[in-house]
């Protein structure tokens, strides 16, 4: 007689994989995010720094990010209204964790 076994319950990946899956698997994210994190902070900037990124889709990686909260937003009481964004403390560290894969992924390619 054949006995059952019981399966492991599949368990969804925490907050923080779930978000480096998003973020990593989004060229435009990684774009975004370096753009903002070398001060780059308004998104008519950004744009004009990346040829193909539309407003749509800025506007789209922007508010991932803030959803993330790898950035924030600021806006600006003026006329015309002038929106910049920043990185947070967690987006200075997901960069610093990117910058280490960057690194690695260097050292990796000296050596094939």
């Amino acid at each position: 007689m054949a006995t059952l076994r019981k399966r492991k319950p599949v368990t969804t990946p925490p907050r923080t994989a779930r978000m480096v899956e998003d973020i990593v698997g989004c060229k435009w994210s990684l774009v975004v995010l370096d753009l903002v994190g070398r001060g780059v902070a308004r998104p008519g900037a950004m744009q004009r720094q990346v040829p193909g990124l539309t407003a749509k889709v800025l506007n789209e990686r922007l508010r991932k990010l803030l959803r993330f909260g790898l950035i924030e937003r600021e806006v600006f009481a003026e006329v015309p209204p002038r929106v910049e964004y920043h990185l947070t403390s967690l987006g200075r560290r997901f960069g610093d964790v990117l910058e280490r894969i960057s690194a690695l992924d260097r050292e990796l390619g000296t050596r094939s």
